[in-house]
Order: structure tokens, then C-alpha cells, then sequence
């Protein structure tokens, strides 16, 4: 992952905080959004900056909007990535999406125990590791990356679930040729449902970190949020 554009263009800031909750789930500190009696769920698993960014948390409201309960777990512990103040380099060492991909799984269990039989995961740049991994096991039933990072062919050819890729065409993380070979690799796996789409014009982080004032990139990443939402809605109602 390049940790330079990792870090580019932040979260922007936000006045409001959201219409769902925070409250302990899974053993994790979680934004929670949608209806309290949903058969199904999506985990929304942030980039480096965190379950705190504003824009992921609006999105977690339209997923909880569209009758999923959606759940936005603190997977770093209070300690996301601070631009300018450590290099992701060193994060990554005592955050690694392994790290994720374990704490996903109480949450998972958490979300069962409360009657949901179909569970969805996106992730974003870090998160999309952790998803590809839960997409390897019977964890979820559908997965769906955006501008993935850490996430190698030989991952995707281990998917065992439907999987949405979501990949920008100015990304030094997932470049395209790089999600041309994500695609090829889904392909050669026939039981497995995928669609993958790589977004013209648009850079890492686009779907999370715009900010409000630019109609292009609000406009952009509604389109990814629709494309998500569509494959959601495809497989877990």
C-alpha cells in the first residue's frame, strides 16, 4: 500500500454526527444505524482514519436506511491512523488488517445472536483486506471492496462468497491493472458471482473522504454507494 496516498485528503470535517448510535457490540465501541429488527446486516469496515470519519458514518445511516442493520465497528481501538503525525508504515505494525479480521469475528457472532441470518461486509483501503479475508470462510454472505489496499490476486482467488469491486482509476494502492487482474481471477471462478467496475476520473478514498461542497465527487461516490447498496440487496434480502 502506498502510504502516501493513503493518507491523502483526510476525512472531512462534519457537523452532524449521524442518526444511529455508538454502543458496545462484538466487544468493539460501534456506530449501529438502521432498523432494530432487520433478518440482515452490513459491517462497514473503515480505512485508516477510522469508525469516527463522517462521510463513512452518513453512509452507514443510508445503509441502515435501505433496512439493513449497519454497524460500524472500531476495529483500531481508539488509535486511528493521524496524518502527519505517524507513518502508516509504522501503524500498520500494531493495526494490521490479521488484527481485523479477528476482531471481526465476535461482531459477526454478535450479530447472529440477535436473530440476523445474512451478513454483508465492505471495506475500504485497509477494511478490504479484512473483507476479502471474511470472504474466504462462511462468515458472510456477500462482499464488496472499495478502493481495496493490502489485497493481493492470490487473495481474491481464495473468495468463496459474491464479491463487488470497486476500484479508482487514479489509485497507486489498487492501480487498474491491478483490479483488471482482481476481475480476471473472479472470473476464473465460476460459482462465484462478482462485478467489478473501476471509476473514471475518481481517486483512492473517493467514496468515503469527499467533501460536500464538490457536486463531482459527492456525485461520484453516491454512484458507489448505489453499486454497493444494489449487490447488498442482491444477495442478503
Amino acid at each position: 500500500m502506498s502510504g502516501a496516498q493513503c493518507c491523502e485528503n483526510p476525512p472531512a470535517p462534519s457537523s452532524g454526527s449521524g442518526s444511529g448510535k455508538v454502543e458496545e457490540f462484538g466487544g468493539l465501541s460501534s456506530y449501529i444505524s438502521g432498523p432494530a429488527h432487520s433478518n440482515a446486516a452490513v459491517v462497514l469496515i473503515s480505512d485508516v482514519f477510522g469508525y469516527e470519519a463522517p462521510n463513512l458514518r452518513k453512509l452507514a445511516d443510508k445503509v441502515g436506511a435501505a433496512g439493513f442493520c449497519a454497524v460500524v465497528p472500531d476495529f483500531f481501538h481508539r488509535d486511528p491512523t493521524v496524518p502527519d503525525q505517524n507513518t502508516i508504515t509504522e501503524w500498520l505494525k500494531t493495526h494490521g488488517p490479521d488484527q481485523g479480521f479477528e476482531d471481526a469475528k465476535p461482531v459477526i457472532d454478535a450479530l447472529k445472536s440477535k436473530g440476523i441470518t445474512k451478513i454483508g461486509a465492505v471495506g475500504f483501503c485497509w477494511g478490504a483486506k479484512v473483507v476479502v479475508e471474511l470472504s474466504k470462510h462462511p462468515y458472510i454472505q456477500a462482499g464488496v471492496l472499495i478502493h481495496p489496499s493490502l489485497v493481493s490476486v492470490e487473495d481474491i482467488q481464495g473468495v468463496k462468497v459474491p464479491l463487488s469491486i470497486l476500484g479508482a482509476e487514479i489509485d497507486r494502492s489498487s492501480p487498474p491493472e491491478l483490479v483488471k487482474q482482481f476481475e480476471a481471477a473472479l472470473n476464473a471462478k465460476p460459482g462465484v458471482d462478482s462485478f467489478v467496475k473501476i471509476f473514471a476520473g475518481c481517486s483512492h478514498g473517493w467514496s468515503v473522504r469527499y467533501k460536500d461542497e464538490d457536486e463531482g465527487a459527492v456525485k461520484s461516490a453516491e454512484e458507489a454507494h448505489k453499486d454497493m447498496l444494489d449487490w447488498f440487496v442482491k444477495y442478503l434480502k
